[in-house]
Formats: C-alpha cells, sequence, structure tokens
C-alpha cells in the first residue's frame, strides 16, 4: 500500500463521530444520561473544528508547493 498524506481534519471528524457514535451506546445501554441535544452541538463544534483545521492544513501546504516551484524555476 503505497504512503499517504495525512490529513488531520478527517482525523478529528472521524474521532468526533466515533465520540458522538459511543456517547449515544452509553444512552442505548442505560450507563449514561445523555440528552439528545447535548450531542449536537458538540458534533456540530467538532466538524467545525474540522474543516477549520482542513482549511489551514490546505493553505500550509499550498504555500509550501510554491515554495518548492519557485525555488526549482531559478
Amino acid at each position: 500500500m503505497r504512503r499517504h498524506e495525512f490529513q488531520p481534519g478527517r482525523l478529528i471528524t472521524g474521532l468526533v463521530l466515533l465520540l458522538a457514535g459511543v456517547l449515544y451506546l452509553l444512552d442505548s445501554t442505560g450507563e449514561a444520561d445523555l440528552p439528545w441535544f447535548a450531542v449536537i452541538p458538540m458534533t456540530l463544534g467538532g466538524l467545525s473544528l474540522a474543516a477549520l483545521v482542513g482549511l489551514v492544513t490546505y493553505a500550509v501546504r499550498r504555500d509550501r508547493r510554491e515554495a518548492i516551484s519557485e525555488s526549482s524555476d531559478r
């Protein structure tokens, strides 16, 4: 399998959705008493954070690609 670039936005998305699923699982088994409206803001906040991290990652990588292509043009 070829190596791929690390994408922290997708990592955060996966962890947030995994946490939401675990919380709902704990709620359904009776281990935790979780109101339904507590998970939705947490999920939306986590997805917003993941989008922000993805945009920052994209901007940093784009700047590095431009710097590398400028140095190879000289």
